[in-house]
């Protein structure tokens, strides 16, 4: 079945938390941005620290930054499952390398004008690639159709080499687009406005894993 990541972006007060911990949503979908690789600037980490006692589902991290290695080396210790980094900031294995270390599954994120045939020889490192329907840095945006042909091609190959690699996808996730993107080959939603949008968090969900 697939994995629903609910992204707290546009909205993380405790009353909100609250409604999201009694669903069965499988991760929270942290997204950091610094303002240098993305405009924005959100969930700084007093932020994440502040909030991260009251999440009662694992973390699903994704980072839209420069340094990397001052988040990774603050977020450790967190209920995480999942560290997302940016292919067009990866410099070189490293930082895989680093966040596997620290026992943290490692996922790569494109985003919409990347090519996803560049991160194949990048395959066998990773546990996640999340592929960004939208281009990131602020949420509510619409749903990019031609993302799917990625997810297609991605998951082609992950079958053709046997992986293990699942695929996660990021921007306009509804109830109208969310069959299309599971027929497609996702292995994981991430939603935001349109889980938060609903007066049944619940529903919602359900609605989008069938």
């Amino acid at each position: 079945m697939v994995k629903i990541a609910v992204s707290i972006l546009s909205k993380n007060d405790d009353e909100t938390i609250a409604k999201l911990n009694n669903t069965n949503l499988d991760y929270y979908h942290i997204d950091i941005m610094d303002g240098i690789f993305v405009k924005e600037i959100y969930f700084p980490l007093s932020k994440i620290k502040e909030i991260s006692h009251k999440l009662h589902h694992k973390l699903d991290v994704h980072l839209m930054v420069q340094d990397y290695d001052y988040y990774i080396n603050n977020l450790h210790d967190l209920n995480i499952e999942y560290i997302t980094i940016h292919y067009e900031t990866l410099n070189n294995i490293d930082v895989i390398k680093k966040i596997k270390s620290k026992g943290i599954k490692c996922g790569l994120s494109i985003k919409p004008n990347t090519d996803i045939k560049d991160i194949f020889p990048l395959l066998d490192n990773l546990d996640l690639v999340l592929i960004m329907s939208v281009e990131p840095g602020y949420g509510g945006q619409e749903f990019i159709i031609s993302s799917l042909d990625k997810v297609r091609l991605l998951k082609e190959e992950i079958n053709k080499r046997n992986l293990k690699t699942i695929i996660s996808i990021d921007g306009g996730i509804n109830n109208v687009n969310a069959a299309s993107c599971i027929e497609a080959g996702c292995d994981m939603l991430v939603s935001g406005s349109y889980i938060i949008k609903q007066d049944d968090y619940q529903k919602a969900i359900d609605i989008l894993r069938k």
